[in-house]
């Protein structure tokens, strides 16, 4: 009883002295922030919580965006015994002690359990093998967490028998609940500028603005937090960066590409990085410029504009900086073009007002039985028959034959 006791009293220090983010975790998916995806109302990660048929699954996403807490969340929202791991410390042992407690507590009491494995991806193959046998016929359910593609990170007879769910960055609207609950619960105040500088900093990871506002806090005591303690929690200066500067900062970067100035095209990247500007966005900004702007000119452009895409999302942020600073300045030093960007908007254009015809009998589908009665491919003259791979033929309707809405750049 004692001993109890004791434990109970170390348990309540450990939480009292926790980070902010492990004492804000929440009991029950109900208080959940973000993911509204998975655990909205009928979502798919709520229904099978609520109905108590969760099976093994798998979490994936960047960091602090509440595997962790999501796990946690939804061992409280359900009757199962908790079990948790990780991949960094723990080893083969370890999970057959696990699995053992786990078999007994079925058989004695016909509850079950569930393992938490934070950082799957750590585990080897083989120490990954040997959770199968009890994900498999049910001793455990899995719930594994990961920062890496599960495709090439978790083995696939594991990956084949657990739910794969996508955790996204917070929203900016999540951040600002969760600054909310972190303020409430360090009894702290704190100024509008302040609160504004950590959402635009968060980049989406929970953890990461909980951390820097426990700091600001601890810098600002007794007081309110104001701008000077943010700044000094992230280690960076405020810039100015609001809703206009959005839209003028990304207009000035894309202009500069496509002025071929790849200095300037540098430095609003970096005012835009600095400032906390979300990097997909302008990721996808450069992947629309690639064809937009430099098109045909340099088809190698677009490659390296998708390439700069996926490293933000496989690399992040700081290090994603390198590839988005290669790809502004090697689009903005590209050969331009807008030619097959005028070619669609002109034929989209062209089609809204009225520009349609019917397919020519020899270019409609002919893969089925008795389309040549109808007509269908018949004339139909095949390009790779001819040396040069083309066939002098008609392609657009009869209406539209001859017109034009493809001009190369130095075409008259």
């Amino acid at each position: 009883m004692n001993d109890d006791l004791f434990a109970a009293a170390a348990d309540e220090v450990r939480l009292r002295r926790a980070p902010l983010a492990a004492r804000l975790r929440p009991a029950t998916i109900d208080d959940v922030v973000g993911q509204s995806h998975l655990i909205g109302p009928g979502r798919p990660l709520r229904a099978l919580v609520e109905t108590d048929r969760l099976s093994s699954v798998l979490f994936w996403g960047p960091p602090g965006t509440g595997k962790t807490t999501l796990a946690l969340a939804v061992a409280g929202s359900t009757d199962r015994a908790f079990e948790q791991l990780s991949a960094v410390s723990a080893g083969v042992k370890d999970v057959r002690a696990v699995t053992e407690r786990a078999s007994a507590r079925l058989g004695e009491h016909g509850r079950g359990t569930i393992l938490f494995l934070d950082e799957i991806h750590r585990f080897s193959k083989s120490q990954q093998d040997a959770l199968l046998p009890a994900v498999e016929d049910g001793t455990l359910t899995l719930i594994g967490a990961t920062t890496e593609n599960p495709f090439f990170e978790v083995n696939a007879p594991l990956r084949s028998r657990s739910t794969l769910f996508r955790l996204e960055p917070l929203d900016r609207m999540a951040i600002d609940e969760l600054l909310r609950r972190g303020l409430q619960a360090e009894a702290a105040q704190a100024s509008d500028d302040a609160i504004a500088l950590l959402g635009d900093r968060a980049g989406g990871d929970g953890r990461q603005v909980l951390t820097a506002l426990e700091v600001a806090v601890a810098l600002a005591d007794p007081g309110a937090v104001a701008l000077e303690h943010v700044e000094a929690a992230l280690g960076t200066t405020a810039l100015r960066y609001g809703r206009d500067d959005h839209y003028d900062v990304i207009s000035a970067f894309i202009k500069s590409m496509r002025g071929s100035d790849p200095d300037a095209s540098v430095y609003w990247l970096g005012r835009m990085l600095e400032a906390g500007e979300d990097p997909r966005f302008i990721a996808r900004r450069m992947i629309i410029f690639a064809s937009e702007d430099v098109g045909l000119a340099d088809d190698g452009a677009l490659a390296v504009a998708v390439a700069a895409a996926h490293a933000v999302d496989h690399v992040g942020l700081p290090e994603a900086q390198l590839n988005m600073s290669h790809a502004a300045i090697r689009l903005a030093l590209a050969p331009k073009s807008n030619a097959s960007a005028t070619a669609i908007w002109t034929v989209r254009a062209a089609i809204r007002d009225g520009a349609v015809g019917e397919v020519p009998a020899h270019l409609r589908d002919a893969h089925y039985d008795n389309a040549s009665f109808l007509g269908h491919g018949v004339g139909y003259d095949y390009p790779h028959d001819h040396a040069d791979g083309a066939a002098d033929q008609q392609y657009l309707p009869d209406e539209l034959r001859g017109t034009r809405w493809w001009h190369a750049p130095d075409a008259d």
